[in-house]
């Protein structure tokens, strides 16, 4: 009797552990297939003369530009947690997946004049946030921290582990993709970390030739290594500048153009670092709108 017991009771865990192992793959499955075919435009919103963001316009110039995915900034505005969540069910209805990004020490108060607001630098309680949000609004794919590799000492790996944890527990599906520069992807980071990222979002700058916004030809060769230092299959998501560098400078319309037909070919996806402005930026626009037409 003792005997046909413990071989129950193995059983049970046998089955409890290959239903978990499952449960992971699934929801592995689940994130992958929820961060392809990602195209869009990251932060910049227009914005209505209160600060709010103009939803209307806003949705209006991601139709226009065949986005499939909009990055959500919370940093620019006190409102923006609030504003999200009226954006989602409406991006929702348009066939529109958001990812959300909040800053991490290094542009938070009182280094910076704002903070991600409400939860600040709480990254623990935003992790659980946004997963919440993700359940009641499934367009939500992704959140990330910008940054995020020059925040080490705050996102340990320990520290990002719980985090991850924390949201996994409410939604196993939500994606973290945080901000890493190109000279930052070290061997040391890929082991750190490779295992608790779901992507990566790379700005490129050629950092592998100096550092610039001019030079488009090393999109190739950087996500070569970034792959190399990764498991088989990490997503890579090139973060364009359209928008000025404070140190590099501007970028070229042509440029633009360049860059996003490199990452077309080589990257996972497209993310436009920032949202331009049709009329004031119509150059840019025009090449992105193009750009993510002709996918």
């Amino acid at each position: 009797m003792l005997q046909r017991s413990l071989i129950f009771c193995c059983m049970l865990l046998a089955l409890a552990c290959s239903s978990s192992k499952v449960s992971r793959q699934d929801a592995a499955a689940g994130k992958t297939q929820l961060l392809k075919n990602t195209f869009g435009t990251y932060g910049a919103p227009p914005r209505l003369a209160s600060g709010r963001v103009n939803m209307e316009q806003l949705l209006a110039e991601l139709k226009e530009l065949n986005v499939t995915t909009y990055h959500w900034l919370i940093w620019q505005n006190e409102n923006d947690w609030d504003d999200l969540q009226l954006f989602l069910p409406l991006a929702r209805k348009q066939n529109i997946k958001v990812w959300v990004t909040v800053v991490p020490p290094t542009e938070s108060k009182p280094i910076a004049k704002m903070s991600s607001e409400p939860y600040q630098m709480d990254y623990l309680r935003w992790a659980q946030e946004f997963a919440r949000l993700s359940l009641k609004e499934p367009n939500l794919t992704a959140w990330s921290v910008d940054d995020f590799a020059h925040n080490l000492k705050t996102f340990t790996p320990s520290y990002t582990d719980s985090c991850l944890k924390a949201a996994s527990v409410i939604n196993p599906r939500l994606s973290f993709v945080p901000c890493v520069y190109y000279r930052q992807i070290t061997p040391q980071f890929a082991a750190g970390y490779g295992s608790l990222l779901d992507g990566l979002l790379f700005p490129y700058r050629a950092e592998s030739a100096g550092a610039n916004l001019k030079d488009p030809s090393m999109v190739e060769s950087e996500i070569a290594t970034i792959r190399k230092l990764f498991k088989p299959g990490m997503p890579v998501f090139v973060d364009i500048y359209a928008t000025a560098h404070s140190r590099l400078g501007a970028s070229t319309p042509e440029y633009v153009k360049q860059v996003l037909e490199y990452s077309k070919l080589y990257a996972d996806g497209v993310l436009i670092y920032c949202h331009q402005d049709p009329v004031k930026s119509a150059a840019k626009y025009n090449i992105i709108k193009e750009g993510f037409n002709k996918r």
